[in-house]
């Protein structure tokens, strides 16, 4: 056979049924766990928010032996939701994800369908306080903005989180929350009414909340220093005379803390922002 031949053969395309195919795609390539969303993200030119989502709790309310923030919630695991919400975002540089001691060397499998190059997983405290603190020390340098919100709240809105970073970029503490429309009561410890509450002025706070970066790192120090507790991010800076301002919330961010909040939750999942 000529060497003519054997050139003949090679430019020859292959055939399948008489139908030439293409190029064929290399074999064993790499596969990409992202959903498609988190995939199609393009960075934005300045990455300097960051997020950390306190997932560090014992869910003991919610019953049975999963933990609450583990549990599916309208397509996916609660605390997955949060994570991806928040990596949408092109100016989100990381997003922290506080989990219970015993979870946090060994995460579950589910918790990398996001984009592994922004997530870092950190361990839980002895109460919320010290999770979130445990999370703004994993945060690197160049971030100026820190998020902060709780995995028990999965159906987050990107509307609501412009409204909180847009806020702490002007220089302030923000957090998202709702007016009180029920008629409040002050009762005794035997359930007598004492008086009703003026609700002209009270909202309820939600997650999440933003901080610029200096303000809640110098709020966490001073409070573990003065043994101080609370039970969110923003009565720390209120306690320590940083201003804070609300923005209107939103229904879906409801807090899921019993058993039958998750029947809420997958209904509020299906409407609009």
């Amino acid at each position: 056979m000529t060497d003519a031949m054997h050139d003949d053969d090679a430019a020859r395309p292959e055939l399948h049924d008489g139908v030439p195919v293409g190029a064929r795609a290399a074999a064993n390539l790499e596969r990409d766990a992202r959903p498609a969303a988190l995939r199609e993200v393009t960075p934005a030119a300045v990455q300097n928010v960051g997020v950390v989502i306190v997932a560090g709790g014992s869910g003991t309310r919610v019953g049975g032996t999963e933990l609450k923030q583990f549990r599916w919630v309208a397509g996916k695991p609660m605390v997955l939701h949060s994570l991806q919400t928040f990596q949408l975002r092109p100016d989100v540089a990381l997003v922290v994800v506080v989990l219970p001691r015993d979870f946090a060397a060994d995460p579950p499998p589910w918790i990398f369908q996001c984009d592994i190059d922004r997530m870092l997983v950190s361990q839980g405290g002895r109460d919320r306080m010290q999770s979130v603190y445990n999370g703004l020390e994993d945060m690197p340098e160049n971030i100026d903005i820190v998020v902060i919100h709780d995995a028990a709240r999965p159906l987050a809105s990107g509307t609501v989180i412009d409204r909180v970073i847009h806020e702490a970029r002007n220089g302030h503490g923000a957090i998202a929350a709702l007016p009180v429309v029920d008629t409040l009561k002050e009762v005794d410890a035997d359930g007598r009414i004492m008086r009703t509450v003026d609700r002209t002025n009270l909202w309820r706070a939600q997650t999440p909340q933003a901080f610029p970066r200096a303000m809640i790192d110098e709020v966490h120090t001073r409070a573990r220093r003065d043994k101080l507790s609370a039970t969110d991010d923003a009565a720390l800076c209120e306690h320590y005379g940083f201003p804070v301002v609300v923005v209107r919330g939103s229904e879906r961010g409801m807090k899921v803390t019993d058993a039958a909040d998750f029947a809420i939750a997958e209904s509020l999942s299906v409407l609009a922002e």
